[in-house]
């Protein structure tokens, strides 16, 4: 078994395939063990694992079992006929006994400290949910679900949930009940409530339209495809110095931070390459970013003390960044 540790303490670890099980129409359950029956890494609520699928097939993960027991991390994954061909490797090249490669855990999603939640799932998007659900439990928070998806037999963990919180989960397939009325779930802002939503592009848009109103830091979204640009300028070059070693490069227009520094032979994970993993995250010395990630908030963006090298650029002349 291989094991190794990166700057940011990310560990990527050969695993076993202990069992893959069908929990929904096109999903499957993947759990994971260490071959020498080692404990795994820790994680929290939120947090997710790539997958090393191949030379150029990595994917991401939000892990859905329990951050309790360090024998075993598990991923849902959802066949995605249209998709990059992840998943369907997943579903169709992975057996029970197969070595998996994976890094992490990641946590770009984390479950902040509130008196409640209201959880907005889409489909795949509950997998993040469902130990967030269980944190909320143990500190005793009031908290409510609710699970849309296409029809009930695409809704993983829909029975489970269900079963465990009839009085908490409201469970809405699409072909039952419609769209998710998202002015009655969120139409009146309140003061004592973190909202978490993860699903498809639309309901996150949508779920982002319905909460302007609510207080700064209420909505916690996490996406893992890119988050539509609504800025089209056009790209130039500009310089990156690299702190550390005092080196200073160009970013031709047409390439990013990411593979200039890395060719430059800089130290920095990388993972999707749309802005979504936050594996590339690096610190902002001086200089001013351009942020075309899918992951900070606005306050973040505004601090500009942090970006990602993979999709972002600069503003300004020259940035300064902590390499």
């Amino acid at each position: 078994m291989t094991t190794t540790t990166s700057a940011r303490t990310e560990v990527e670890l050969d695993l076993r395939l202990e069992r893959k099980e069908t929990l929904a129409d096109g999903v499957v359950r993947l759990t994971l063990n260490h071959p020498a029956g080692e404990p795994l890494p820790s994680w929290e609520p939120g947090a997710h694992i790539d997958l090393l699928l191949g030379p150029d097939l990595v994917r991401q993960y939000s892990l859905c079992g329990d951050p309790a027991n360090r024998s075993v991390l598990q991923v849902a994954v959802l066949r995605e006929a249209a998709g990059r061909g992840g998943s369907r490797h997943v579903h169709d090249a992975l057996n029970e006994g197969a070595t998996v490669r994976i890094r992490g855990p990641r946590n770009n999603f984390p479950l902040v400290d509130s008196p409640r939640y209201l959880f907005i799932a889409g489909g795949i998007g509950i997998t993040p949910i469902i130990p967030m659900i269980a944190e909320a439990e143990r500190r005793g928070a009031g908290w409510r679900l609710v699970y849309g998806g296409r029809t009930r037999t695409t809704m993983a963990f829909a029975g489970q949930l269900a079963q465990t919180y009839p009085d908490r989960v409201e469970l809405c397939p699409q072909d039952e009940t419609g769209h998710l009325d998202l002015q009655a779930l969120l139409g009146a802002p309140r003061q004592d409530t973190a909202v978490y939503c993860c699903g498809p592009e639309p309901l996150l848009n949508a779920v982002e339209e319905a909460c302007a109103d609510w207080p700064e830091g209420a909505l916690h979204i996490e996406r893992f495809v890119p988050k539509a640009r609504t800025d089209e300028a056009e790209d130039t070059a500009f310089e990156v110095e690299l702190a550390q070693s005092g080196v200073t490069l160009t970013v031709p227009a047409e390439r990013s931070i990411l593979e200039v520094v890395q060719e430059a032979g800089a130290d920095v994970l990388s993972s999707c390459q749309e802005g979504t993993c936050g594996s590339c995250e690096t610190a902002v010395l001086a200089g001013e970013p351009d942020h075309r990630d899918s992951l900070l908030s606005e306050k973040e963006r505004a601090a500009g003390d942090v970006m990602f090298l993979c999709v972002s650029r600069s503003h300004s002349r020259r940035l300064v960044l902590d390499l």
